[in-house]
Protein backbone atom coordinates (compact mmCIF):
# COMPACT_ATOMS: atom_id res chain seq x y z
CA UNK A 1 0.00 0.00 0.00
CA UNK A 2 1.82 3.20 -0.92
CA UNK A 3 2.39 5.27 2.06
CA UNK A 4 0.10 8.91 2.44
CA UNK A 5 2.08 12.29 2.60
CA UNK A 6 1.17 14.59 5.12
CA UNK A 7 -1.51 17.21 3.72
CA UNK A 8 0.54 20.62 2.51
CA UNK A 9 3.34 18.37 2.70
CA UNK A 10 6.90 20.44 1.93
CA UNK A 11 7.12 18.13 -1.10
CA UNK A 12 2.79 19.07 -2.44
CA UNK A 13 4.70 22.94 -1.96
CA UNK A 14 8.05 22.22 -3.87
CA UNK A 15 5.59 20.85 -6.94
CA UNK A 16 3.28 23.93 -6.98
CA UNK A 17 6.27 26.30 -6.70
CA UNK A 18 7.46 24.37 -9.80
CA UNK A 19 4.91 24.26 -11.95
CA UNK A 20 3.76 28.45 -10.78
CA UNK A 21 7.22 29.80 -11.87
CA UNK A 22 7.85 27.14 -15.11
CA UNK A 23 8.00 29.11 -18.21
CA UNK A 24 5.54 28.13 -21.25
CA UNK A 25 8.36 26.53 -23.00
CA UNK A 26 8.49 23.91 -20.20
CA UNK A 27 4.65 23.07 -20.18
CA UNK A 28 3.87 26.14 -17.21
CA UNK A 29 1.55 28.94 -17.95
CA UNK A 30 3.68 32.05 -16.40
CA UNK A 31 2.20 34.79 -18.48
CA UNK A 32 -1.51 33.94 -17.46
CA UNK A 33 -0.15 33.49 -13.68
CA UNK A 34 0.83 36.49 -14.35
CA UNK A 35 -2.08 38.24 -15.21
CA UNK A 36 -4.44 36.63 -12.38
CA UNK A 37 -1.41 38.14 -10.26
CA UNK A 38 -2.30 41.58 -11.83
CA UNK A 39 -5.92 41.48 -11.67
CA UNK A 40 -6.37 40.31 -8.26
CA UNK A 41 -4.11 43.07 -7.33
CA UNK A 42 -5.72 45.70 -9.21
CA UNK A 43 -8.99 44.43 -7.90
CA UNK A 44 -8.40 44.31 -4.77
CA UNK A 45 -6.95 47.97 -4.48
CA UNK A 46 -9.63 49.36 -6.43
CA UNK A 47 -12.11 47.89 -3.11
CA UNK A 48 -10.03 49.20 -1.08
CA UNK A 49 -9.55 52.17 -2.16
CA UNK A 50 -13.05 53.13 -3.12
CA UNK A 51 -14.02 52.07 0.42
CA UNK A 52 -11.85 54.10 1.89
CA UNK A 53 -13.19 56.71 0.17
CA UNK A 54 -16.17 55.93 0.41
CA UNK A 55 -15.70 55.96 4.52
CA UNK A 56 -14.11 59.23 4.83
CA UNK A 57 -16.46 61.35 2.25
CA UNK A 58 -19.19 59.86 5.47
CA UNK A 59 -16.85 60.98 7.84
CA UNK A 60 -16.08 64.10 6.44
CA UNK A 61 -19.46 65.46 5.36
CA UNK A 62 -21.08 64.43 9.03
CA UNK A 63 -18.38 66.06 10.78
CA UNK A 64 -19.00 69.04 8.26
CA UNK A 65 -22.77 68.99 9.49
CA UNK A 66 -22.43 68.48 13.12
CA UNK A 67 -19.16 70.62 13.61
CA UNK A 68 -21.48 73.55 12.29
CA UNK A 69 -24.60 72.98 12.37
CA UNK A 70 -27.11 71.72 15.21
CA UNK A 71 -27.35 68.40 16.05
CA UNK A 72 -31.39 69.19 17.07
CA UNK A 73 -32.97 72.54 16.38
CA UNK A 74 -36.26 73.72 18.87
CA UNK A 75 -38.58 75.55 17.27
CA UNK A 76 -41.94 77.05 19.09
CA UNK A 77 -45.03 79.00 18.10
CA UNK A 78 -45.69 81.49 20.08
CA UNK A 79 -49.55 83.26 19.97
CA UNK A 80 -49.67 87.51 20.12
CA UNK A 81 -51.11 88.54 22.85
CA UNK A 82 -54.63 89.74 21.96
CA UNK A 83 -55.03 87.68 18.82
CA UNK A 84 -55.15 84.71 17.46
CA UNK A 85 -52.19 84.85 15.29
CA UNK A 86 -49.29 82.60 15.75
CA UNK A 87 -45.79 83.07 15.36
CA UNK A 88 -42.53 81.19 15.13
CA UNK A 89 -40.45 82.64 17.47
CA UNK A 90 -38.84 81.85 21.48
CA UNK A 91 -40.28 84.48 23.89
CA UNK A 92 -38.88 82.95 27.19
CA UNK A 93 -35.33 81.73 25.02
CA UNK A 94 -33.33 81.74 28.38
CA UNK A 95 -35.43 79.60 30.39
CA UNK A 96 -36.02 77.15 27.53
CA UNK A 97 -32.03 76.92 27.29
CA UNK A 98 -31.76 76.59 30.56
CA UNK A 99 -34.34 73.82 30.61
CA UNK A 100 -32.67 72.06 28.00
CA UNK A 101 -29.09 72.51 29.17
CA UNK A 102 -30.23 70.03 32.46
CA UNK A 103 -31.34 66.92 30.06
CA UNK A 104 -28.32 64.61 30.25
CA UNK A 105 -26.59 64.49 27.50
CA UNK A 106 -26.98 67.85 26.25
CA UNK A 107 -24.25 69.92 25.97
CA UNK A 108 -24.87 73.39 24.62
CA UNK A 109 -28.32 75.42 23.65
CA UNK A 110 -27.99 78.57 22.25
CA UNK A 111 -30.85 80.82 21.10
CA UNK A 112 -30.66 82.23 17.61
CA UNK A 113 -31.67 84.54 15.56
CA UNK A 114 -31.58 83.98 11.94
CA UNK A 115 -32.22 85.70 8.57
CA UNK A 116 -31.52 86.21 4.40
CA UNK A 117 -29.93 89.64 3.52
CA UNK A 118 -27.64 90.40 0.87
CA UNK A 119 -24.17 91.60 1.90
CA UNK A 120 -22.02 94.42 0.10
CA UNK A 121 -18.65 95.51 -0.14
CA UNK A 122 -17.22 97.87 -2.71
CA UNK A 123 -18.68 96.20 -6.12
CA UNK A 124 -19.43 93.17 -4.43
CA UNK A 125 -22.80 91.33 -3.73
CA UNK A 126 -23.68 88.56 -2.06
CA UNK A 127 -26.76 86.48 -0.57
CA UNK A 128 -25.78 85.82 2.69
CA UNK A 129 -27.52 83.87 5.58
CA UNK A 130 -26.97 85.95 9.24
CA UNK A 131 -27.61 83.94 12.20
CA UNK A 132 -27.72 85.99 15.65
CA UNK A 133 -25.84 84.60 18.16
CA UNK A 134 -24.19 84.76 21.64
CA UNK A 135 -20.73 85.41 21.73
CA UNK A 136 -20.04 82.13 24.16
CA UNK A 137 -22.19 79.89 22.02
CA UNK A 138 -20.29 80.83 18.64
CA UNK A 139 -16.86 79.98 20.54
CA UNK A 140 -18.05 76.62 21.13
CA UNK A 141 -18.66 75.22 17.43
CA UNK A 142 -15.98 73.33 16.48
CA UNK A 143 -15.73 74.18 12.99
CA UNK A 144 -16.83 77.66 13.01
CA UNK A 145 -13.99 78.35 16.28
CA UNK A 146 -11.25 76.48 14.67
CA UNK A 147 -8.30 78.82 15.70
CA UNK A 148 -6.29 76.84 12.35
CA UNK A 149 -8.49 77.56 9.65
CA UNK A 150 -9.96 81.22 11.28
CA UNK A 151 -8.71 84.29 10.64
CA UNK A 152 -9.07 87.64 12.67
CA UNK A 153 -9.91 87.33 16.75
CA UNK A 154 -13.10 85.82 17.71
CA UNK A 155 -12.99 86.72 20.94
CA UNK A 156 -13.87 90.43 18.94
CA UNK A 157 -16.86 88.97 17.83
CA UNK A 158 -19.10 91.48 19.52
CA UNK A 159 -17.43 94.77 17.59
CA UNK A 160 -18.82 93.22 14.08
CA UNK A 161 -19.65 90.65 11.92
CA UNK A 162 -18.18 87.44 11.31
CA UNK A 163 -18.24 86.24 7.69
CA UNK A 164 -17.05 82.45 6.20
CA UNK A 165 -14.72 81.98 4.07
CA UNK A 166 -16.72 81.89 0.51
CA UNK A 167 -18.44 85.20 1.55
CA UNK A 168 -15.62 87.19 2.11
CA UNK A 169 -14.15 86.00 -0.84
CA UNK A 170 -16.87 86.92 -3.14
CA UNK A 171 -17.16 90.36 -1.65
CA UNK A 172 -13.34 90.81 -1.63
CA UNK A 173 -13.69 91.54 2.22
CA UNK A 174 -10.33 91.04 4.77
CA UNK A 175 -10.44 91.40 8.33
CA UNK A 176 -11.15 95.13 9.30
CA UNK A 177 -14.04 96.42 6.37
CA UNK A 178 -16.72 97.33 6.76
CA UNK A 179 -19.48 95.59 5.06
CA UNK A 180 -23.39 96.47 4.76
CA UNK A 181 -26.04 93.71 5.20
CA UNK A 182 -29.48 94.92 4.04
CA UNK A 183 -32.96 92.87 4.89
CA UNK A 184 -35.94 94.26 2.58
CA UNK A 185 -37.98 93.21 6.33
CA UNK A 186 -36.42 96.78 7.83
CA UNK A 187 -38.18 99.30 9.92
CA UNK A 188 -42.13 99.42 10.42
CA UNK A 189 -42.51 103.22 9.01
CA UNK A 190 -46.37 105.14 8.58
CA UNK A 191 -46.09 104.26 4.87
CA UNK A 192 -45.00 100.33 5.57
CA UNK A 193 -41.73 98.87 5.66
CA UNK A 194 -38.80 100.00 4.50
CA UNK A 195 -35.52 98.47 3.93
CA UNK A 196 -32.78 98.20 6.60
CA UNK A 197 -29.32 99.09 5.94
CA UNK A 198 -26.43 98.58 8.63
CA UNK A 199 -22.51 98.49 8.64
CA UNK A 200 -20.46 96.05 10.45
CA UNK A 201 -16.68 95.58 10.83
CA UNK A 202 -15.56 92.45 10.02
CA UNK A 203 -14.31 91.09 13.05
CA UNK A 204 -13.56 87.29 12.00
CA UNK A 205 -13.14 85.18 8.93
CA UNK A 206 -14.16 80.97 9.23
CA UNK A 207 -13.80 78.24 7.24
CA UNK A 208 -16.33 75.30 8.31
CA UNK A 209 -14.87 73.04 5.94
CA UNK A 210 -18.29 72.52 3.25
CA UNK A 211 -18.55 75.51 0.23
CA UNK A 212 -22.30 75.94 1.20
CA UNK A 213 -21.95 76.94 4.54
CA UNK A 214 -18.76 79.32 3.96
CA UNK A 215 -20.31 80.13 0.80
CA UNK A 216 -23.52 81.43 2.62
CA UNK A 217 -23.33 82.03 6.27
CA UNK A 218 -22.50 84.85 8.32
CA UNK A 219 -22.78 85.62 12.55
CA UNK A 220 -23.60 88.40 14.29
CA UNK A 221 -23.73 89.00 17.96
CA UNK A 222 -27.75 87.63 18.95
CA UNK A 223 -28.27 91.53 20.21
CA UNK A 224 -27.74 93.14 17.34
CA UNK A 225 -29.26 90.37 15.12
CA UNK A 226 -32.57 91.05 17.07
CA UNK A 227 -32.60 94.89 16.37
CA UNK A 228 -32.02 94.05 12.92
CA UNK A 229 -34.34 91.65 12.20
CA UNK A 230 -37.10 93.04 14.68
CA UNK A 231 -37.03 90.48 17.13
CA UNK A 232 -36.92 92.50 20.21
CA UNK A 233 -36.36 90.33 23.01
CA UNK A 234 -36.77 86.99 21.41
CA UNK A 235 -34.76 84.60 19.53
CA UNK A 236 -36.22 82.14 16.84
CA UNK A 237 -34.98 78.80 17.83
CA UNK A 238 -32.75 76.85 19.82
CA UNK A 239 -29.77 75.25 18.54
CA UNK A 240 -29.05 71.56 20.75
CA UNK A 241 -25.85 69.97 20.88
CA UNK A 242 -25.70 66.59 21.91
CA UNK A 243 -22.57 64.68 23.22
CA UNK A 244 -23.83 61.30 20.86
CA UNK A 245 -25.13 62.60 17.91
CA UNK A 246 -25.85 59.13 16.03
CA UNK A 247 -27.78 58.70 18.93
CA UNK A 248 -29.79 61.80 19.02
CA UNK A 249 -33.00 60.09 18.96
CA UNK A 250 -32.48 59.03 21.86
CA UNK A 251 -33.04 62.34 23.45
CA UNK A 252 -35.73 63.51 21.56
CA UNK A 253 -38.62 62.95 24.17
CA UNK A 254 -36.73 64.65 26.38
CA UNK A 255 -36.55 67.83 24.87
CA UNK A 256 -39.74 67.83 23.77
CA UNK A 257 -40.81 67.16 26.97
CA UNK A 258 -38.45 70.39 28.07
CA UNK A 259 -39.25 72.52 24.98
CA UNK A 260 -43.32 72.33 25.51
CA UNK A 261 -46.80 71.13 23.73
CA UNK A 262 -46.43 74.38 21.27
CA UNK A 263 -42.60 73.54 20.03
CA UNK A 264 -40.93 71.22 17.66
CA UNK A 265 -37.68 69.78 16.73
CA UNK A 266 -35.40 69.26 13.73
CA UNK A 267 -32.86 67.22 14.02
CA UNK A 268 -29.67 66.83 12.15
CA UNK A 269 -30.62 63.18 10.48
CA UNK A 270 -33.72 64.74 9.46
CA UNK A 271 -31.97 67.67 7.37
CA UNK A 272 -29.42 64.99 6.11
CA UNK A 273 -31.51 61.75 6.40
CA UNK A 274 -31.91 61.27 2.83
CA UNK A 275 -28.58 62.51 1.65
CA UNK A 276 -26.83 59.40 4.33
CA UNK A 277 -29.50 57.22 3.23
CA UNK A 278 -28.52 57.90 -0.52
CA UNK A 279 -25.04 57.37 0.34
CA UNK A 280 -26.05 53.54 2.08
CA UNK A 281 -27.74 52.76 -1.22
CA UNK A 282 -24.35 53.62 -3.05
CA UNK A 283 -22.22 51.98 -0.89
CA UNK A 284 -24.02 48.64 -0.82
CA UNK A 285 -24.09 48.85 -4.98
CA UNK A 286 -20.64 49.76 -5.54
CA UNK A 287 -19.37 47.32 -2.71
CA UNK A 288 -21.56 44.31 -5.17
CA UNK A 289 -20.03 45.95 -8.30
CA UNK A 290 -16.51 45.57 -6.91
CA UNK A 291 -17.09 42.47 -5.72
CA UNK A 292 -17.97 41.31 -9.11
CA UNK A 293 -14.50 43.17 -10.37
CA UNK A 294 -12.89 40.70 -8.12
CA UNK A 295 -14.87 37.72 -9.29
CA UNK A 296 -13.95 37.79 -12.42
CA UNK A 297 -10.23 38.71 -11.73
CA UNK A 298 -10.57 35.74 -9.94
CA UNK A 299 -11.57 33.93 -12.89
CA UNK A 300 -8.27 34.49 -14.56
CA UNK A 301 -6.83 31.76 -12.27
CA UNK A 302 -9.50 28.96 -13.50
CA UNK A 303 -8.37 29.38 -16.88
CA UNK A 304 -4.82 29.91 -15.76
CA UNK A 305 -5.23 26.55 -14.24
CA UNK A 306 -7.18 24.48 -16.69
CA UNK A 307 -3.80 25.70 -19.08
CA UNK A 308 -1.72 24.24 -16.59
CA UNK A 309 -3.83 21.40 -15.95
CA UNK A 310 -3.41 20.40 -19.42
CA UNK A 311 0.00 21.36 -19.75
CA UNK A 312 0.84 18.86 -16.69
CA UNK A 313 -1.00 15.74 -18.01
CA UNK A 314 1.79 13.89 -18.22
CA UNK A 315 3.32 14.81 -14.90
CA UNK A 316 0.25 13.94 -13.04
CA UNK A 317 -0.03 10.56 -14.64
CA UNK A 318 3.48 10.23 -13.18
CA UNK A 319 3.37 11.09 -10.07
CA UNK A 320 0.22 9.24 -9.82
CA UNK A 321 1.65 5.31 -10.92
CA UNK A 322 4.44 7.00 -8.49
CA UNK A 323 1.60 6.61 -5.75
CA UNK A 324 0.73 10.39 -5.12
CA UNK A 325 -2.75 10.17 -4.24
CA UNK A 326 -5.96 12.35 -5.53
CA UNK A 327 -5.74 14.49 -2.17
CA UNK A 328 -1.99 15.32 -2.85
CA UNK A 329 -2.54 16.46 -6.27
CA UNK A 330 -5.58 18.75 -5.90
CA UNK A 331 -3.66 20.12 -2.90
CA UNK A 332 -0.56 21.07 -5.59
CA UNK A 333 -3.32 22.39 -7.83
CA UNK A 334 -4.67 24.04 -4.89
CA UNK A 335 -2.03 25.64 -3.73
CA UNK A 336 -1.29 27.08 -7.42
CA UNK A 337 -4.27 29.28 -7.79
CA UNK A 338 -4.84 29.87 -3.44
CA UNK A 339 -1.26 31.29 -3.85
CA UNK A 340 -1.82 33.52 -6.91
CA UNK A 341 -5.01 34.61 -5.24
CA UNK A 342 -2.72 35.10 -1.64
CA UNK A 343 0.07 36.98 -3.25
CA UNK A 344 -2.25 39.36 -5.72
CA UNK A 345 -4.48 40.08 -2.26
CA UNK A 346 -1.69 41.31 -0.23
CA UNK A 347 0.10 43.22 -3.35
CA UNK A 348 -3.47 45.05 -3.10
CA UNK A 349 -3.93 45.48 0.18
CA UNK A 350 -0.52 47.35 0.39
CA UNK A 351 -1.42 49.42 -2.74
CA UNK A 352 -5.08 50.24 -1.58
CA UNK A 353 -3.74 51.03 2.28
CA UNK A 354 -0.75 53.44 0.61
CA UNK A 355 -3.38 55.20 -1.97
CA UNK A 356 -5.36 55.99 1.31
CA UNK A 357 -3.09 56.78 3.83
CA UNK A 358 -0.68 59.39 0.68
CA UNK A 359 -4.41 60.26 -1.21
CA UNK A 360 -3.68 63.94 -0.62
CA UNK A 361 -0.30 64.10 -2.63
CA UNK A 362 -1.50 61.54 -5.18
CA UNK A 363 -4.54 63.67 -5.51
CA UNK A 364 -2.73 67.39 -5.90
CA UNK A 365 -0.07 65.35 -8.58
CA UNK A 366 -3.03 64.54 -10.16
CA UNK A 367 -4.92 67.31 -10.33
CA UNK A 368 -1.43 69.08 -11.49
CA UNK A 369 -1.31 67.47 -14.13
CA UNK A 370 -4.33 67.42 -15.57
CA UNK A 371 -4.23 71.62 -15.07
CA UNK A 372 -6.46 72.06 -12.00
CA UNK A 373 -10.19 72.00 -11.71
CA UNK A 374 -10.62 68.01 -11.17
CA UNK A 375 -12.76 68.58 -8.00
CA UNK A 376 -14.97 71.82 -7.79
CA UNK A 377 -16.23 72.24 -4.42
CA UNK A 378 -19.40 73.58 -5.20
CA UNK A 379 -20.68 71.13 -6.85
CA UNK A 380 -19.23 68.41 -4.16
CA UNK A 381 -19.23 70.32 -1.19
CA UNK A 382 -15.89 69.88 0.51
CA UNK A 383 -13.18 70.85 -0.84
CA UNK A 384 -10.94 67.81 -1.34
CA UNK A 385 -10.80 63.89 -1.85
CA UNK A 386 -11.08 62.34 2.16
CA UNK A 387 -10.07 58.92 2.63
CA UNK A 388 -10.16 56.99 6.10
CA UNK A 389 -8.95 53.44 6.14
CA UNK A 390 -11.05 51.14 8.31
CA UNK A 391 -9.93 48.13 9.39
CA UNK A 392 -13.72 46.49 8.73
CA UNK A 393 -13.23 47.49 5.17
CA UNK A 394 -9.83 46.11 4.71
CA UNK A 395 -10.98 42.52 6.20
CA UNK A 396 -13.69 42.47 4.06
CA UNK A 397 -11.67 43.17 1.08
CA UNK A 398 -9.24 40.51 2.00
CA UNK A 399 -12.21 38.26 3.31
CA UNK A 400 -13.99 38.78 -0.16
CA UNK A 401 -10.61 38.22 -2.38
CA UNK A 402 -9.69 35.42 -0.29
CA UNK A 403 -12.40 33.12 -0.54
CA UNK A 404 -13.44 33.85 -4.22
CA UNK A 405 -9.40 32.79 -5.40
CA UNK A 406 -9.63 30.23 -2.74
CA UNK A 407 -13.07 28.82 -3.66
CA UNK A 408 -12.62 29.04 -8.02
CA UNK A 409 -9.30 27.47 -7.40
CA UNK A 410 -11.02 24.04 -6.34
CA UNK A 411 -12.57 23.30 -9.30
CA UNK A 412 -9.65 22.57 -11.59
CA UNK A 413 -7.72 21.64 -8.77
CA UNK A 414 -10.46 18.81 -8.54
CA UNK A 415 -10.85 18.08 -12.05
CA UNK A 416 -6.50 17.58 -12.35
CA UNK A 417 -7.12 15.21 -9.24
CA UNK A 418 -9.66 13.25 -10.86
CA UNK A 419 -7.29 12.24 -14.10
CA UNK A 420 -6.96 8.91 -14.78
CA UNK A 421 -3.33 8.00 -15.09
CA UNK A 422 -3.27 5.63 -17.44
CA UNK A 423 -5.67 8.37 -19.81
CA UNK A 424 -2.48 11.05 -19.16
CA UNK A 425 -0.04 8.51 -20.89
CA UNK A 426 -1.47 7.05 -23.31
CA UNK A 427 -0.41 9.20 -25.60
CA UNK A 428 3.24 9.71 -24.17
Amino acid sequence: MANRTAPFSAFEWMIAWRYIRARRAEGGVSVMTWISLVGITLAVFALIATLSVRAGFREEFIDTILGANAHVTVYQDSVIEGTEITRRVIEDYEGLSERLMQIDGVTRAAPVVRGQVMASFDAGNAGVEVYGIRAEDLASLPRIADPETGIGDIARFEEGIALGSGVARELGAVIGDKVRILSPNGARTPMGQSPRVSAYEVTYIFTAGRYDIDRTRAYLPLSEAQLFFNRDGVAGEIEVMVEDPDNVQDLVPEIMEAAGPTAFLWTWRDSAGAFLRALTVEDNVMFVILSILVLIASMNIISGLIMLVKNKGRDIGILRTMGLTEGSVLRVFFICGAGIGTIGTLAGVALGCAFAIWIDPIFATVNYLSGGGVWDPSIRGIYALPAKLELGDVLSAVALSLTLSWVITLFPARRAARMNPVEALRYE
